[in-house]
This record gives C-alpha cells, structure tokens and sequence, in this order.
C-alpha cells in the first residue's frame, strides 16, 4: 500500500512540475513579441553619440536622422558658456567628392 502511494504522489509531483514549466516558458514566450517591438520602436543604439567635445565645444550625431551638428561658444567667451549651434551636415552624402554643410540660422 505504501509503495502504491508513493506513486501516486510521483505521479502528481511530475505534473506539477511539468505545468510550473509550461507555464513559465508560455509566459516568457508571450513577453518576448513585446520586448521585441519595444527594442525596434527605441533602435538599436543610442539617439545621440558626441563625437568630440573641448567644452567650448561640441560635435554630435542624431543616429535616428543621420546628421552630424556643431555646437561652440561665441568668439572671446570663457568655458562653461552657452554652446550654440553653428551648422550640421547630412551623413547620408557621405562618400560624395563634396559635402556641404548647412549653416544655423539665428
């Protein structure tokens, strides 16, 4: 009778496993479509990457629109002054024999 038993609670102590694992593989397949469309809506990388900065400068691109801006003190101003935007560049001519850089407007 004892072994008879045992079995019986092997038996249910299995199936209780078995659905534990069932259930949370079926859990973290339902988040993966979502993690997914979470990583593609914010990109790959980061939106900004600085290129270069002195602290009375500053060059950075925007990876989500491929452009390259240029940001600097006014002439004669010490470190820690306003950076202002002087130009940017399109990053998708690159590889042309000219870029022309767009100057900011004030």
């Amino acid at each position: 009778m004892t072994r008879k038993t045992l079995g019986w609670g092997m038996a249910l102590a299995v199936l209780v496993i078995a659905l534990g694992v069932l259930g949370f593989w079926s859990q973290t397949q339902a988040q993966e479509p979502a993690a997914k469309a979470a990583a593609a809506q914010i990109g790959a990388g980061p939106k900004f990457t600085v290129v270069d900065t002195e602290g009375t400068n500053l060059i950075v691109v925007d990876n989500s629109t491929n452009t390259l801006y240029f940001y600097c003190e006014d002439p004669g101003k010490e470190v820690g002054e306003d950076l202002h935007l002087r130009g940017s560049i399109d990053l998708s001519e690159v590889g042309k024999p000219t870029l022309k850089p767009k100057k900011a407007t004030k």
